[in-house]
């Protein structure tokens, strides 16, 4: 068992990629989402569940759902082996156990160095790769954590039918800034966001295309008029969004802008990161109702 920690320094552009292996390919996770890894243990089987989900387990006090990687993967479960491992990640206020064959190491490299696929593999359509990644001399693809999560158990993600329990809701014409790499989530977020009444939304696809946005309008004398406020993710080929933070929070023509940090990653470790470079509210990203709420306050506020 070992455990992990993050070393990164705040707003500096860079990510921590654990290297692991299925069936002799390399696969990477950030860091940031690995609480420890595991040998892998008995599990039990729960009937109808995904095909992905071998079951559950119990270390110590925490039960968890072990999901097998190599069969979401490949299709393929291949032998289990005594040298397989557990990675106990936690995210978007879940910890979740996933099967792999082996743990390579650890390599800290810049967003600028994760490139997004091309559509082109994927049918336009978001596959399970964040990015890929230039590690040494290997290329390490990035798993999409949340996507895989999402898709065995939808329930866990964004929901829409949350805004309706806000009540009624009038249109807000302010401008709202969003800079997320998923094509999904950017259109589970600007659904709710318009069913809320936020109808004037910008999207970026990174870090990178945003701040090249707002460095353009800065100085405008409506800038915050056209950049009333600005939702980040933070894990982003190109510019991760606690660059982005640190970007906007340091420069005079834009700092006022209220910023919110919207991301499965957010745990007290990285609140704490957030609130260092200035972030007026981060949240995770299941609670799309609660963004909206802060938003509405963030904007009041600044209005008066």
């Amino acid at each position: 068992m070992a455990n992990t920690e993050i070393l990164l320094e705040s707003g500096t552009n860079e990510i921590e990629v654990m290297q692991f292996t299925i069936f002799g390919e390399l696969y990477g996770i950030n860091v940031a989402k690995v609480l420890e890894i595991m040998m892998a243990d008995k599990v039990k089987p729960i009937p109808h569940s995904h095909d992905a989900v071998e079951g559950i387990f119990k270390p110590r006090e925490t039960l968890l759902t072990v999901i097998n990687l190599p069969k979401y993967l490949t299709g393929e479960c291949g032998d289990k082996k005594d040298r397989d491992l557990f990675i106990i990640t936690n995210f978007n206020k879940m910890h979740i156990a996933f099967r792999v064959h082996s743990v390579v190491g650890i390599s800290r490299i810049s967003w600028e160095a994760i490139q997004k696929p091309d559509k082109a593999l994927t049918n336009g359509e978001d596959g399970v790769a964040t990015g890929i990644a230039q590690c040494g001399d290997n290329l390490v693809t990035i798993l999409d954590f949340e996507k895989i999560v999402a898709e065995i158990a939808p329930e866990t993600s964004i929901q829409v039918s949350d805004i309706d329990k806000l009540g009624d809701r009038v249109q807000r014409d302010q401008s709202i800034i969003l800079a997320e790499d998923s094509i999904l989530l950017t259109k589970m977020i600007s659904d709710s966001l318009f069913r809320a009444g936020y109808t004037n939304l910008t999207t970026f696809n990174n870090g990178r295309e945003a701040w090249e946005f707002l460095e353009s309008i800065r100085n405008e004398p409506d800038f915050y008029t056209r950049a009333a406020l600005l939702i980040t993710d933070i894990e982003m080929p190109e510019m991760d969004g606690h660059r982005l933070t640190k970007l906007v929070k340091e420069d005079d023509s834009m700092k006022k802008m209220p910023v919110v940090i919207f991301s499965s990653l957010i745990n007290e470790e990285m609140r704490v990161k957030g609130k260092q470079l200035g972030a007026d509210e981060q949240l995770s990203k299941p609670e799309i109702g609660r963004l909206v709420e802060v938003m509405d306050a963030l904007l009041d506020r600044r209005d008066r």
